[in-house]
């Protein structure tokens, strides 16, 4: 590569709460010659980028679509109620749809977890955005249900959030087009899997190292067996004789 050459690029886009710094440092150390551009981009239009081209893999939240995309499901997010710290149910440790009852629950436009029917009641009008939510959460007018890392990502020092059972969850996913399985996606899935330099899937294996051949195996064997050094040499300190010197009883002088 000359100097006027610019090193191949991985693009990788991942929506909001998702941190994909552990995985980033691993590519830092393994790929140092070839930057790694991150976007974050809303959860609706991550995988937009990705069909566009835009970016070559995407920590995306599922579900995706598996006629275009490849996906490699990461993990389930727990899902938690975001309230102001005075709320009646911060004195549970876990809080169940029945309890939101008499709430006014909030159901932001940019909302992940797919529900079929919000618990408590709807507010008049859906707030734009997770952000704008939160905010109405701190102004006391309803409350919010989000996955576990959004509630840390809008942490207020005037909210915090319980466990809600019994309600939908967002799953994580490394995502790629299809028909876009490049050398560099390839690397990230490694390093995502928790795959070593030496894996044998790996990109950037190191030679293994020979083995011995059978019949220096066997002789070797049969050196240790008759009590001679495994490695066919001379024993030291013997002046190169393989026999233990005789001892005896010293003369007398006459």
């Amino acid at each position: 590569m000359t100097g006027s050459e610019v090193p191949p690029s991985f693009r990788l886009v991942y929506v909001p709460g998702v941190m994909p710094d552990k995985w980033v440092r691993i590519w830092n150390e393994r790929l140092p010659d070839v930057p790694l551009t991150l976007t974050q981009a809303p959860a609706d239009a991550a995988q937009g980028l990705l069909l566009s081209g835009d970016a070559d893999a995407g920590l995306v939240r599922l579900p995706v679509d598996r006629t275009v995309f490849s996906a490699i499901p990461l993990y389930t997010e727990q899902t938690v109620v975001v309230v102001p710290r005075d709320h009646l149910v911060t004195a549970a440790d876990e809080v169940t749809p029945g309890d939101l009852a008499d709430d006014i629950v909030l159901h932001p436009l940019d909302d992940v977890l797919g529900w079929e029917a919000l618990p408590g009641r709807p507010a008049l009008e859906r707030p734009a955005t997770t952000a704008d939510a939160v905010e109405l959460v701190a102004a006391g007018i309803g409350v919010l249900v989000v996955p576990l890392s959004l509630a840390r990502l809008h942490h207020r020092k005037d909210l915090t959030h319980r466990p809600l059972a019994d309600a939908p969850e967002s799953g994580v996913a490394l995502a790629w087009p299809e028909e876009a399985t490049t050398d560099r996606v390839e690397d990230f899935i490694g390093i995502v899997r928790g795959r070593t330099v030496n894996s044998t899937r790996g990109r950037t294996r190191q030679p293994a190292q020979e083995k011995p051949r059978r019949a220096d195996r066997d002789g070797a064997r049969r050196q240790q067996a008759a009590g001679g050094p495994a490695g066919g040499g001379r024993r030291k300190g013997t002046g190169g004789s393989s026999k233990t010197p005789r001892r005896g009883r010293p003369r007398r002088r006459s």
